[in-house]
């Protein structure tokens, strides 16, 4: 399988986990800022399940310790900032728009697919590169 096709299901596959994450921490809390809650959820899972197949089948990275590999996930989460503001405010922007949940998800795809494009780029250059940066 090609390099874009895989990156492409496993994006699929962080934001199914993500979306996920969403509605279960909804179901499960629906008190104060229950929305904010859910979404810092999906994006805390979705992160880490990104993580560890971009590491792993994306980028062929092996740590070379414990400490390598927390070095490479603030690395990964530092450059994950923009992209997420961006599938933050797609998701918000939606919800705040169409005041529906599937077009609040809709929204949220369609951040996650933008942030998504844009991470794979700062990751290739500057968490996983073989280059010193």
């Amino acid at each position: 399988m090609n390099l874009a096709l895989r990156y492409s299901a496993f994006a699929v596959i962080a934001i199914a986990i993500n979306l996920c994450s969403q509605e279960l921490s909804l179901l499960m809390y629906q008190g104060a800022f229950a929305l904010y809650a859910a979404i810092l959820a999906g994006t805390a899972t979705g992160l880490i399940s990104k993580f560890l197949l971009d590491k792993i089948y994306i980028f062929n990275y092996r740590s070379k310790s414990l400490g390598d590999d927390i070095n490479k996930f603030v690395a990964y989460s530092v450059t994950g900032i923009l992209t997420t503001l961006i599938f933050w405010g797609f998701e918000l922007g939606f919800d705040y728009v169409f005041a529906s949940k599937v077009m609040r998800y809709f929204g949220a795809v369609v951040g996650l697919a933008i942030g998504y494009l844009i991470k794979f780029q700062l990751d290739k250059h500057y968490v996983f590169s073989t280059k010193a940066v």
